[in-house]
């Protein structure tokens, strides 16, 4: 087989691994759209400030110790204490339904009915806000998040792909790990979504906020639960990503990423998430292997969003999203 299609399957894998990771991200955003109709700026935060809570919960740091150091002159750092991975995992889900019960009680409950327009704003807020929060709570140094997930090279892969083409395929076995709880989050939310009466009512409330409440359907109910599965979701993928890249501010921007993504697989659609990151994790990867080298490289950049601008002429509701038609 010909060396140039062997790297080529290697870049191919690689690829779907890292579209997986784009599409953790992805899912929260589909989550909040479907119940609320709008576009959660603050969810890429959301991942960051998850993540920021697990590694201050299970190294038992003190929250907000810069800020009371320097109100008391004390050096408070950590409560002297180490939590075992899956005990800080619960307490940051505990977290993360309380921050949703937040939201919707101090901003949520006052946008009732009000403009899309509106609740984007919102969400713009929030996440500047709780960029600055997560910062004061825990402060801005880079972390290291340790769970316990598998990281490395998968031999067993680099030995089978060297005995099968001569060569072995380096892929990562937190990718690998990531793809396995990919494929579950995406069952257990699209059952939910489609089978349950919540999820039934989660599509009520997005369509419209004043005929679901007419119907008996509890807007401040479902917006907290909507919130709850999404902060879960951004729990999930700031584990993966704080585990890959360590846990630091700029975590906060593969919200960015998710972008593209959304537009291939449609607002609106949990598979489409899925299919959606892996079409621009492969894209982006096998593009930057055959084409970066002509033109100079560093195609990984930008590559997504000009995909993503070709589907937005052709197909502006993406593969799998809802094609929407309004009287004007």
């Amino acid at each position: 087989m010909p060396d140039q299609l062997v790297y080529a399957m290697e870049v191919t894998l690689n690829g779907l691994m890292t579209g997986v990771l784009y599409s953790l991200v992805a899912l929260g955003f589909v989550l909040i759209f479907k119940a609320s109709g709008v576009f959660n700026y603050a969810q890429g935060v959301l991942a960051l400030f998850a993540a920021l809570t697990l590694v201050g919960i299970q190294n038992g740091q003190v929250p907000f110790a810069h800020m009371i150091n320097a109100m008391t002159g004390g050096h408070l750092t950590d409560f002297g204490w180490h939590i075992p991975a899956v005990i800080a995992i619960l307490l940051t889900g505990v977290v993360m339904v309380l921050l949703a019960i937040v939201i919707e009680k101090l901003v949520l409950k006052h946008l009732v009915n009000q403009a899309p327009i509106i609740l984007f704003m919102a969400t713009i807020g929030m996440a500047y806000f709780l960029e600055g929060f997560g910062d004061v709570m825990w402060g801005a140094d880079i972390k290291t998040l340790d769970v316990g997930l598998p990281q490395g090279i998968n031999e067993t892969i680099e030995i089978a792909t060297e005995r099968w083409f001569g060569y072995g395929f380096f892929i990562d076995n937190l990718d690998i790990v990531a793809t396995l709880i990919a494929i579950l989050l995406v069952t257990a939310l699209t059952v939910f979504s489609q089978y349950s009466k919540q999820g039934r009512a989660l599509r009520a409330v997005a369509d419209d906020h004043q005929a679901a409440l007419s119907v008996g359907i509890s807007l401040r109910f479902i917006w907290i639960l909507v919130w709850s599965i999404a902060g879960f979701v951004a729990l999930v993928a700031g584990i993966i990503w704080g585990t890959k890249s360590g846990v630091q501010f700029s975590l906060s921007l593969i919200a960015l990423k998710a972008l593209p993504v959304l537009m291939l697989g449609g607002f609106t659609s949990i598979p489409g998430a899925i299919v959606g990151g892996l079409i621009i994790g492969v894209g982006e990867k096998l593009f930057e292997f055959s084409i970066g080298p002509m033109i100079g490289g560093a195609t990984e950049n930008w590559f997504a969003y000009v995909l993503a601008l070709v589907f937005l002429v052709f197909r502006p509701q993406g593969l799998f999203g809802e094609k929407i038609i309004e009287r004007v």
